[in-house]
């Protein structure tokens, strides 16, 4: 008896233990009864019912990457080139995951590629390479809209490599090498262009300041002109208003007048005609500096000594 209660307690430890199961964290099981759907479980330890239940879908939550191959697309002006996106996507429902659709994941990468087909076919070749951020955000709103029934929510696509025919490269290359050697030559000329005008610049600014240079040496000239003929008539005027305050005769006025015409002449080869009357006078002042003594700077000479003779009879002797 105690036999056959131990081997039934190990039969059903054998049936029960592998039915307890463990659900690891950001993963769902679908759980179907007699073949129908009956609960999803969500991360933690739950037990199934032996033969009755059974685990229909282990499904993950997290976020996965379907990258899908190269494959040709055709724009709209009849260029041919491949084109390979890469998906970014999460299951948020395991029901619809399960149910949805036989292969999800193949049914995602056929609907991305014939919506990259739609989309290129209705750009050309330039707007195709150039339009990478609109196209990637069509693609990401028409795929997220047509897998919610499948449980899958699309989070972003991206256009990883779009390569164009040989020949069109090729040409593409030729057209950039010649776009940068005319932006060199642009830039080329706007560099002499814009040193010929600093140049022309500079000499139109040295010109006005030597200008403005001469300009003020000769107002310089001018005023040392006019400030010198200022003091020369000056010092005149006051010469001639000493003469006037010390009453000098006409005398003294005439040989003024005589000596302002020396100075006139400055000892160049230069005729000065001298009035008569001052001719007079200054002789008239000759004679009479002559006659009295007055004016005559020479110091008057000594009478020379006179020889005394000696007296015969001894005596003194006598001149």
């Amino acid at each position: 008896m105690e036999f056959l209660l131990s081997c039934v307690i190990v039969i059903l430890a054998l049936i029960l233990i592998p039915n307890i199961k463990i659900v690891p964290q950001a993963h769902e099981f679908v759980i179907e009864f007699l073949g129908k759907y009956k609960t999803t479980w969500s991360a933690g330890i739950h037990f199934k019912i032996p033969f009755f239940e059974k685990i229909s879908k282990r499904v993950t939550l997290q976020e996965q990457v379907l990258d899908s191959p190269p494959q040709p697309v055709i724009t709209k002006d009849n260029v041919t080139m491949q084109i390979d996106t890469v998906i970014y996507y999460a299951v948020y429902d395991a029901k619809l995951f399960a149910y949805g659709a036989v292969s999800p994941i193949s049914a995602l990468s056929n609907l991305a590629a014939t919506t990259l087909r739609n989309l290129v076919g209705e750009l050309e070749l330039d707007g195709t390479l150039t339009s990478r951020d609109t196209i990637n955000a069509k693609m990401t709103s028409i795929l997220d809209e047509a897998t919610d029934k499948w449980g899958i929510k699309v989070h972003r696509v991206e256009l990883k490599n779009i390569i164009p025919p040989k020949e069109i490269q090729n040409a593409m290359e030729k057209q950039m090498k010649a776009e940068r050697e005319r932006r060199e030559t642009m830039l080329q000329a706007e560099g002499h262009k814009a040193a010929a005008i600093t140049r022309a610049e500079g000499d139109k600014q040295a010109m006005i300041l030597a200008a403005e240079g001469e300009r003020d040496a000769r107002i310089a000239r001018a005023e040392g002109e006019s400030r010198a003929i200022y003091l020369k008539k000056k010092a005149e005027a006051d010469g001639l208003e000493a003469l006037k305050k010390a009453a000098a005769d006409a005398a003294v006025l005439e040989l003024k007048k005589y000596e302002a015409l020396v100075a006139m002449s400055d000892g160049k080869a230069s005729k000065i005609i001298i009035p008569t009357d001052a001719v007079d006078m200054t002789k008239a002042n000759v004679m009479f500096s002559e006659t009295t003594g007055l004016g005559d700077t020479t110091a008057p000479g000594k009478d020379a000594p006179v020889a005394k003779k000696e007296d015969p009879c001894g005596g003194e002797p006598f001149a």
